[in-house]
């Protein structure tokens, strides 16, 4: 072949009008709406405390993890090679260096370390930022979080497990508790035939012929429990706790028989569920080991295949006689175990709005550096409109998360106003947020075209994640149907969610008229708001996130967001707002 003919055939593999290859970016000091929100919402130590994850969750070698991590999924190992059981599930090594990235700089522990001083605006925003990462790793994270409230309960099991909850020390391997220094926990309540309705739950417990002593030991316990909460040196707590005469042991506890459909985090030290007793469904916890330090007879039957979530794992188990111990009060399990998904549910409602922020900032990456049409894409009125509705929606959503994790603070310090508020919030921001996410990635791969189908993009794998939280902790009507059951059972957590809105009232037209439909249809019978549930729940969602931005964000955000959500204009797909839309404002805060 000829040089001229060489030149020519490799001229057409000149790659030409496309992106640069993505570059390290901080992720919170590139985020002026999340900036400004811990500013607004959070302490000044909060913000310094994070500067670092911002930094390291955006460098390239983070970013690279969470695409192996995805990428190389969990795999399930039932036996070793002589036949023995093992029921283990090993994870890439990706997968680890991403749990050593949260927990051992405790993004796990900083709500009930810095509780009621900022610890839960810590928490969603470093959740927040970690999702960036790989958001399928944060599910063992969020649970290890939120099993403290349900753990509380029972003021001998909080002491025996708090100090390894606690500790910023990511463990992985399969030993009994006492051997290890951190600790982490997992959640298996559904069962096949009920699903959400976990009244059907069949798993049987049974009471060990001793478990009576376990109340002396509640009663014994209960003052050292509430010093351990209060104590940061965790290291020191664990090695004093677990020598307690009132450790776990074979004779104490429960026996549970029984399968459950999901198991989330299968390789958890401990496992929160619930199982039925002769007073009722009730919660207990399941370690991974029994207290004599034995393999708990927890089988695992397989892993779920999902659409997405890969990097986690979640599996169907049986217990066959697993030792538990029992949590909180028996024949109430629900209400029990409900502690722990109020925490779940707010990261929930967290965990979409940062990947929504993820997906917005790729997509506005490639606009700004691909032309079309003889113009840069972002230069394109069409995809300035739509662009600029986008980072809206993230806005609000980020407002609205961080105003619910300041509600949780408030209500440690006993803020009668900020504990109505935290029990309405994270149903409101689970809902709304998980609703919006679907089609906000399917505009954010458009914008990119063909490549954001393809996944050497992160938008792929987004798309497949996006439906997740929405599911989890509740699908959609499961959980507006909470919502009526808050406002009925609750009135003082409506009347706090009317006092953020009223505060912003008379301030833009759209909101007022939103917020007087709202009050009148609120008024109605139950039978009559049952069926308008998801109507309800959507504008309180976005009435409170309209309040949210008036009275706190940029004046060109929060006309906008009132405008294009509540006004007559109002829509069901992005890309839709009024003619005279700030779109130079808006778009310039999605940043660099």
């Amino acid at each position: 072949m000829s040089d001229a003919a060489a030149r020519t055939r490799l001229a057409t593999h000149l790659v030409t009008n496309q992106p640069d290859p993505p570059s390290a970016r901080d992720l919170l000091a590139d985020d002026a709406p999340l900036c400004e929100a811990l500013a607004r919402e959070a302490p000044a130590w909060v913000t310094r405390r994070l500067a670092p994850l911002g930094r390291e969750a955006g460098s390239d070698e983070v970013q690279a993890l969470g695409e192996a991590a995805n990428r190389h999924p969990p795999e399930l190992h039932l036996f070793d090679r002589h036949g023995r059981r093992l029921d283990e599930v090993r994870y890439h090594p990706a997968y680890h260096a991403l749990m050593h990235l949260a927990i051992d700089h405790g993004w796990h522990a900083v709500a009930w370390q810095e509780e009621g001083r900022g610890g839960h605006q810590a928490h969603v925003a470093a959740l927040y930022l970690l999702t960036q990462a790989e958001p399928g790793f944060c599910c063992p994270i969020t649970m290890t979080h939120a099993a403290l409230p349900t753990l509380r309960q029972s003021p001998a099991a909080e002491a025996y497990w708090a100090p390894g909850l606690l500790a910023w020390d990511y463990d992985p391997r399969a030993r009994p508790a006492t051997e290890k220094s951190g600790l982490t926990v997992g959640m298996a309540m559904t069962e096949k035939q009920g699903g959400s309705d976990v009244r059907a739950n069949s798993t049987r417990a049974e009471a060990l012929a001793t478990n009576s002593t376990r109340a002396e030991a509640l009663a014994t316990t209960s003052t050292r429990a509430e010093a351990l909460a209060t104590t940061s040196t965790r290291a020191v707590a664990l090695a004093t706790t677990r020598a307690e005469p009132h450790s776990p042991s074979r004779d104490d506890g429960w026996r549970l028989t029984g399968h459950k459909w999901f198991c989330s985090a299968p390789m958890s030290d401990a496992f929160l569920t619930l199982a039925q007793t002769d007073e009722g469904l009730s919660c207990f916890l399941v370690p991974r080991f029994t207290p004599e330090g034995e393999r708990n007879a927890i089988e695992l039957q397989r892993l779920k295949e999902k659409c997405g979530n890969r990097a986690n794992a979640s599996a169907e188990i049986e217990y066959r006689g697993a030792w538990a111990e029992g949590i909180g009060e028996p024949g109430r399990g629900i209400a029990t175990i409900l502690a722990m998904v109020q925490q779940t549910r707010l990261d929930a409602a967290t965990a979409p709005v940062g990947m929504m922020r993820q997906a917005l900032v790729e997509a506005w990456r490639h606009v700004r550096e691909r032309h079309a049409f003889g113009r840069v894409l972002a230069e394109q009125p069409l995809m300035r409109v739509l662009l600029a509705d986008m980072a809206v929606e993230v806005e609000a959503g980020l407002a609205l998360s961080m105003r619910a994790a300041r509600a949780f603070d408030g209500a440690a310090r006993g803020e009668a106003s900020e504990a109505a508020l935290a029990r309405l919030l994270p149903t409101l921001a689970k809902y709304w947020h998980n609703k919006r996410t679907p089609a906000f990635m399917a505009e954010a791969m458009e914008c990119l075209g063909g490549i954001g189908y393809v996944e050497e993009t992160p938008l792929a794998r987004l798309y497949r994640e996006a439906p997740v939280n929405s599911i989890w902790e509740g699908s959609g009507n499961v959980i507006c149907l909470d919502l009526l059951r808050v406002l009925a059972r609750h009135p003082a957590s409506l009347a706090a969610v009317r006092e953020e809105i009223v505060a912003a009232r008379g301030r833009q037209a759209d909101l007022d008229r939103a917020w007087n439909q709202l009050e009148a249809e609120l008024g109605a019978p139950p039978e009559t708001l049952e069926p308008r549930a998801r109507w309800l729940a959507q504008r309180l969602a976005q009435c409170l996130q309209g309040a949210l931005l008036l009275r706190h964000g940029p004046p060109a955000v929060a006309e906008t967001f009132c405008r294009s959500r509540l006004g007559g204009e109002a829509g069901p797909a992005y890309g839709v707002l009024p003619g005279d839309a700030p779109l130079v404002a808006l778009l310039a805060r999605i940043g660099d």
